[in-house]
């Protein structure tokens, strides 16, 4: 084939003998374009944007019939709880105003409170045999279906509204952010089986290192669903404090900590060791330290535990085990397992490096504690 020839006017008919026809073919695309380009690419998007809706469709119904069947099989209630689970789900929480920021902190964990002890003194009234690690469960189950069926409502009431204007920029926030949305709807279908059987989950190693430290010494309850015990380490008095397993809870570490301070115990130092999401590219079960408060959450834990290192002049130092969203919050991996030993001498490297003989140091795994005891 001889290129050499290559004429350009003749491809786009523009010679002296011009086509209508083949002008048209090239111009109309154009016009189609110009005059309905918005309403074509609403049409492309909106087939992909059905077919992740149908997903989370089929996510939600799937986790309904798990809830059910866990709550029918494992707890055996009196009645049939399916009415009662069912208004669960469609429960809210509407945070308290903040215009005016003064007192929110307390405002929010009032009411995030309110919510858990009523959801569990609610699941209790259909089982009241249940013992407390299967109360947690449930609770836990009951979170994660309301969870998706939210994330299903909101990605479905943006598309429905986008549609119903043929309006396309409204539409492209939900395209963008929908491979996240899908990341996280499919990452909590699949933690469904490793809360119903009580298996640990990647948020969980914080907890399973302390648990660690833990295992020869003496425990007591401290606050609600949170474990103290104590120990030593050349010279040093630790402090070791994480969620009661194997339960699935993350404690209350604030309030452990601000028990321990108003008991008259002196705090030298604080170590918190938890999971944290890792950046594209970085390799799962890797480790990082840092400054400050590792915690999660919606706020209200580490800011209590800022508080009170600010005011009692207490540094805060922090090793994170980093994770993908789905690697957190489904079954644990043997990589992110097997790493526990190595952190847990890592943090007595920590404890070695800043503090002294005599001083007492705080050490809390950080994270949910399903499967994981102490």
């Amino acid at each position: 084939m001889n290129f050499t020839n290559f004429d350009l006017d003749q491809v786009f008919g523009m010679g002296q003998e011009t086509n209508p026809l083949l002008m048209l073919v090239w111009i109309l695309p154009v016009i189609i374009f110009v005059l309905y380009g918005q309403r074509i690419q609403l049409y492309v998007t909106s087939n992909e944007i059905k077919k992740a809706i149908r997903k989370l469709d089929g996510f939600k119904i799937e986790t309904h019939d798990e809830l059910f069947k866990y709550m029918r099989a494992a707890l055996n209630p009196e009645t049939d709880p399916t009415v009662t689970i069912t208004k669960f789900l469609d429960y809210f929480t509407m945070m308290p105003v903040d215009m005016d920021p003064a007192g929110i902190v307390a405002k929010v964990k009032h009411t995030v409170r309110l919510r858990e002890d009523y959801t569990r003194q609610h699941i209790r009234s259909l089982a009241p045999q249940m013992d407390d690690s299967e109360l947690s469960r449930a609770q836990t189950l009951i979170e994660i279906v309301s969870s998706l069926q939210m994330i299903h409502k909101t990605v479905n009431h943006m598309f429905l509204t986008a549609k119903k204007q043929n309006n396309y920029p409204l539409i492209v926030p939900l395209q963008m952010a929908l491979p996240f949305i899908m990341e996280q709807a499919e990452s909590m279908k699949d933690a469904i089986p490793a809360f119903r059987l009580g298996q640990p989950v990647g948020d969980g190693i914080g907890p399973m290192v302390v648990g660690r430290m833990m295992l020869r010494c003496a425990k007591e309850d401290i606050v609600p669903h949170t474990v103290l015990a104590r120990d030593e380490f050349e010279g040093r008095r630790l402090l070791l404090l994480k969620a009661r397993g194997p339960a699935p809870a993350v404690g209350r570490p604030a309030d452990a900590l601000r028990t321990i301070i108003e008991s008259g115990q002196p705090v030298h130092a604080i170590i918190m060791v938890d999971a944290a999401l890792k950046m594209e590219g970085e390799d799962s079960a890797s480790v990082a330290h840092g400054f400050g408060a590792a915690i999660g959450g919606i706020g209200t834990e580490r800011f209590e535990i800022e508080e009170i290192a600010l005011e009692k002049k207490i540094p805060i130092l922090s090793i994170v085990i980093k994770e993908s969203v789905r690697e957190a919050i489904t079954l644990m991996t043997k990589d992110i397992a097997d790493s526990a030993d190595g952190v847990r001498r890592q943090v007595y490297d920590m404890i070695r490096e800043n503090t002294e003989a005599g001083q007492v140091v705080l050490v809390i795994g950080v994270g949910n504690t399903v499967g994981v005891s102490q």
